[in-house]
């Protein structure tokens, strides 16, 4: 796992388990040695004192989480201090209310332009002129730590010198080849300067650490529990729908729907006012190319002709009604 995965993942991935007394101490002692300086340092790329004191804290806290890495690594205090300068020249610090204004600077006017012209510098310019100019890293070993080639390094480091040297008076007035001598001593002396509170102990860091863990372990244990009373209580449950409808009054009367029975004020439809009933209507039969009429007559029920429009009627025997 690189540095910065394990940056990543710092709020997701709880610490490990106690490391014996043996690597307490060890880092007690990183931190003891290495505290202070980084969070000195942080101020220098973020600025904000508060931010510079939180930057070096998620850092070591970080480095417990991931102690027998840090340990075995042939620089723990490179790992340290990369996680530091991830968190310090993180973007999203501007993002919260009471950051966007940064506090003014206790030092003397040269130092304070010193400061307004690194922090104008782009983030990765900081960096690296941190790094080398501040720190006194090659080029090779300033490069690895910000994971770039040694020529985009070299060219990093130029244009930082050049914009600084245009915003800063003191830069600007010296001679080209006393510019970095000189901006290499302003840098060892803000770093110096005691412009930031002493760091938490070391022991407080890992209790901190440990704590969390904790809290995370039953809080997961908590969110398992809720889940699965959940899941217990919907499945024993019965279902909540609507009663189901009973059988319809055709199924019960055989599936012959029931006939209403008359009402006792309800006679027998007669016949249409003004209507006087005839004699029965029969219906025209159609045979041939003829048609003819059913008369009723004696019981029985004629047919008579009628013309046909191809030629005359012909007469048609009787039929049965």
């Amino acid at each position: 796992m690189t540095v910065r995965q394990a940056w990543g993942t710092d709020r997701r991935r709880p610490c490990r388990a106690r490391p014996a007394g043996q690597a307490q101490a060890a880092f007690d002692l990183l931190h003891l040695r290495h505290a202070t300086p980084f969070t000195r340092q942080a101020y220098l790329l973020c600025g904000h004192p508060g931010i510079a004191e939180r930057a070096v804290t998620h850092a070591f806290r970080t480095a417990w989480e991931h102690w027998p890495e840090v340990a075995g690594d042939r620089d723990p205090a490179g790992w340290v201090r990369l996680v530091a300068y991830d968190y310090a020249l993180s973007p999203w610090h501007g993002l919260v209310p009471g950051r966007r204004t940064l506090p003014a600077h206790p030092g003397p006017p040269a130092d304070r332009a010193l400061l307004a012209g690194l922090l104008a510098l782009p983030r990765p310019y900081r960096r690296c002129l941190l790094l080398h100019d501040g720190l006194g890293l090659d080029l090779a070993a300033t490069a690895a730590e910000t994971e770039a080639s040694t020529a985009a390094t070299r060219g990093r480091l130029a244009h930082a010198r050049e914009m600084l040297a245009a915003r800063v008076p003191e830069l600007g007035d010296a001679r080209a080849e006393r510019r970095v001598p000189l901006l290499a001593h302003r840098l060892g002396l803000l770093l110096a300067a005691p412009h930031v509170r002493t760091p938490l102990p070391a022991a407080h860091v890992r209790e901190d650490c440990e704590r969390t863990s904790r809290q995370r372990t039953g809080a997961a244990w908590g969110l398992i529990a809720v889940v699965a009373a959940a899941v217990t209580v919907a499945l024993a449950a019965p279902e909540q729908g609507g009663a189901e409808p009973g059988p319809t009054e055709d199924a019960r009367n055989g599936g012959v729907a029931p006939t209403a029975s008359p009402s006792p004020t309800m006679s027998a439809p007669g016949p249409a006012p003004g209507v006087v009933p005839g004699a029965a209507y029969l219906p025209e039969v159609r045979s041939g190319n003829y048609r003819v009429h059913l008369v009723e007559r004696d019981g029985w029920a004629t047919v008579q002709p009628q013309a046909s429009p191809t030629g005359p009627a012909k007469k048609a025997g009787p039929a049965k009604s």
